[in-house]
């Protein structure tokens, strides 16, 4: 055995709770999971162990599906068999240094669970690495955050939450100081719980943050990704705070990105740089930005995945709205950073911070891949100045329903994803779209209760 496994073994055993945390995420990103006892782990270590299916046939409000072929009262909700990576291995600080796993659907029993979202990850990862690439991401969230508990906030349905602080105040020094308890522990806890932080900062809005992850393997910096937006809303209840990473909360203000960092990498060198490129941009870079944007319209809801995410993607609001790309422009759907060897990359703006991270790094690193392959040239020119303006290639699709229908129908989202994940996905996307259109909002009552 790896002696690095033995050695978290060991490690595990010798914790006086006798207790382990042990997760999986949805289909939405949402962590679920269990707390088991240290012998139970011990048991499961190599022959997995059973977790409900329901996990992946019902909604981020715990409503079944009634869609989908996967789950459902047709076949009795059984169990499918997790396993624990035990190279996921982490201690929560804030939860007296309990030991904490991540699972997926992926072993020598059951060959991948292909609607687990984890599964389809290492699946796309495993298909890069097969082509003689590695590939680095790095995601980053913004998100707002307020002085609110959850029975309070749910008695009030959510209306006119308290933010931790007031006014537009980007890059605040002052507003960061001001909750420096809540700002440093998610700083330490997350550098102690392995999901090591690059920056924060606040962002312009109310009670609004961002961070940027520190970048890694894509399976780990999803991973880290998923973590950090479960696990701050742990940190924050500390503090008496209530994250929202919805993309868009509040008509006044901007919406919350979760863009995706990215580069490609063999024999130790990134493969997106190029000495000789006047703009520092490799063939190899040009070809996975084209497979992006070839791609991307038929995949949309991999990165726009609920009704809000639609509301982020309007102009004006630092989401792009078009097929574009340029160098260091913040319109764009595609921002390319090309510098050094170090740190020549292509910035991925669609995604927003309500986003499935292992969905959508594996979304992108698959459409990136697909134009590696092919050899796709860069065909679509470079935006200059402002992309919500620049229609030339097209426009991306405006809510999820729309979306949804174009990936329903892609034969080449399931030459990516296969059929079962892409036929289960936006089954899944659908019912989102039909709980929505049977909800009577405020918008409504508030437009036509007494006047029409």
């Amino acid at each position: 055995m790896n002696p690095n496994i033995d050695k978290i073994i060991e490690e595990v055993k010798a914790y006086p709770g006798k207790k382990v945390k042990v997760a999986i995420t949805d289909i939405d990103g949402v962590l679920r999971g269990k707390v088991i006892h240290v012998d139970k782990f011990l048991s499961v270590l190599e022959g997995g162990f059973g977790f409900c299916s329901v996990v992946f046939g019902w909604d981020s409000g715990d409503i079944c599906y009634d869609n989908t072929k996967f789950a459902g009262w047709h076949n009795g909700y059984p169990d499918s068999e997790a396993f624990i990576d035990l190279n996921t291995f982490r201690s929560v600080p804030w939860d007296s240094d309990m030991p904490f796993f991540l699972a997926d659907f992926q072993g020598p029993k059951e060959k991948g669970l292909s609607v687990c979202p984890r599964t389809l990850l290492r699946k796309v990862k495993k298909e890069c690495e097969d082509l003689g690439f590695k590939s680095s991401f790095a995601q980053e969230f913004e998100w707002f955050n307020f002085r609110e508990n959850s029975e309070d906030i749910n008695d009030q349905s959510f209306h006119r939450p308290e933010p931790i602080t007031r006014g537009m105040f980007g890059y605040s020094m002052l507003r960061s100081s001001q909750n420096k308890e809540f700002f440093n522990d998610l700083f330490d806890y997350m550098t102690q719980f392995k999901v090591p932080i690059e920056g924060i900062h606040t962002e312009t809005g109310p009670g609004v943050y961002e961070a940027a992850i520190v970048y890694n393997d894509i399976l780990e910096s999803a991973d880290r990704a998923t973590l950090f937006k479960a696990c701050s809303k742990e940190i924050a209840h500390l503090h008496g705070i209530i994250p929202t990473f919805m993309a868009k909360w509040s008509d006044d203000y901007p919406g919350c990105g979760g863009h995706l960092h990215q580069s490609l990498w063999k024999d130790g060198k990134n493969v997106f740089f190029d000495e000789k490129a006047t703009d520092k941009m490799s063939e190899t870079m040009k070809s996975y930005m084209a497979g992006i944007l070839h791609c991307l319209p038929q995949i949309l809801p991999m990165y726009a995945p609920t009704i809000n995410s639609f509301k982020r993607l309007v102009p004006g609001a630092w989401a792009p709205t078009t097929l574009t790309w340029a160098k260091d422009n913040r319109t764009v759907a595609l921002r390319a950073l090309p510098g050094s060897e170090k740190s020549t990359r292509m910035e991925l703006r669609v995604v927003g911070s309500d986003v499935n991270p292992y969905l959508a790094m594996a979304a992108s690193l698959a459409s990136g891949m697909y134009g590696v392959k092919n050899k796709l040239s860069l065909d679509v020119k470079e935006t200059i100045g402002n992309g919500y303006e620049d229609l030339s290639n097209g426009i991306l699709p405006e809510d999820l329903y729309k979306a949804t229908s174009i990936m329903k129908k892609s034969e080449l989202a399931f030459e990516l994803f296969g059929s079962d994940f892409v036929e289960h996905f936006t089954a899944t996307r659908e019912w989102e779209w039909k709980q929505y259109a049977n909800s009577i909002t405020d918008w409504e009552l508030k437009r036509y209760f007494e006047i029409i």
